[in-house]
């Protein structure tokens, strides 16, 4: 019997060339894990959910995959390659939470920060590279905000334009967290028809996600976080009572041994 099948885990696909690879991931802040010796392989063209409790590492296990946390250990790769190589397929949409909306600037400006790999830094936007910022704008619904500051905006709003621009960059995969927290049901219906689309047009999208009854609705594949990986793969297959039970419940247990473990190895210090 596999080791999988042993803790209970439904058998994951076979996804071929994964889109994203992990292996022997483990973070921490100071003495706290966040994410412990995590492997992982997503398939490609998916609508990928993250789920589990607060503080179980979601939106760390993002950012590593993005770079922008640094593990103790273990590795991430992006299309076979490590992420320098591909970066410019990759698109990111933060939580709004972590945005300065108060920044002055129009909504689309926003966008067309999108285009900056295809513009060039430093230099200014053409009225081609606009046209493409307000088609991307239009995709979500959005187009006649355009010249509004994105500080007049509601949070329905700011959240459609963040993830224009990321539609604006045209990437082959997809990094979203949190996509439809705090957004009213228009926008929670254009960010899932956007979601679709891209997965039509053969993308990539991996969100962090807090709903769970809106899971099997919205997506195909799900990844169980608990700060260790608790199962992946189809939401049919995967996203069972079981598999959620053990997501939830245990917090503080997996703390404790995940602490104990990489004190013991040195990873961490006790102070």
């Amino acid at each position: 019997m596999s080791e999988e099948v042993a803790q209970g885990q439904a058998p994951t696909e076979d996804i071929g060339n994964p889109v994203v690879e992990v292996h022997d991931l483990t973070v921490a802040y100071g003495t706290k894990p966040v994410l412990w010796d995590i492997d992982l392989k997503l398939p490609a063209n998916r609508l990928i959910a993250i789920v589990g409790p607060n503080g179980a590492g979601k939106s760390t296990l993002l950012k590593s995959i993005l770079g922008l946390v640094k593990p103790l250990t273990g590795w991430s790769q992006l299309f076979g390659a490590p992420l320098s190589k591909h970066r410019s397929w990759i698109g990111y949409v933060p939580q709004r939470e972590s945005v300065d909306w108060d920044f002055p600037t129009t909504a689309l400006d926003v966008v067309t920060m999108g285009l900056y790999g295809e513009m060039g830094w430093l230099r200014r936007p053409k009225a081609h590279h606009r046209e493409k910022a307000l088609s991307c704008l239009a995709k979500l619904g959005i187009e006649e905000l355009a010249s509004r500051q994105i500080s007049q905006l509601s949070g329905g709003q700011q959240q459609r334009v963040f993830l224009a621009r990321a539609l604006a960059q045209d990437a082959r995969l997809y990094l979203m967290d949190e996509p439809f927290v705090g957004v009213d049901a228009t926008t929670e219906h254009a960010v899932l028809q956007l979601l679709q689309n891209l997965r039509a047009e053969g993308k990539t999208v991996i969100a962090v996600h807090h709903d769970l009854q809106t899971v099997a609705e919205y997506f195909d594949h799900v990844v169980l976080l608990n700060m260790r990986l608790i199962a992946a793969g189809p939401v049919s297959t995967t996203f069972t009572e079981e598999n959620i039970q053990r997501t939830y419940g245990g917090r503080l247990t997996a703390l404790s041994q995940a602490a104990e473990a990489l004190l013991s190895e040195g990873k961490i210090d006790r102070r």
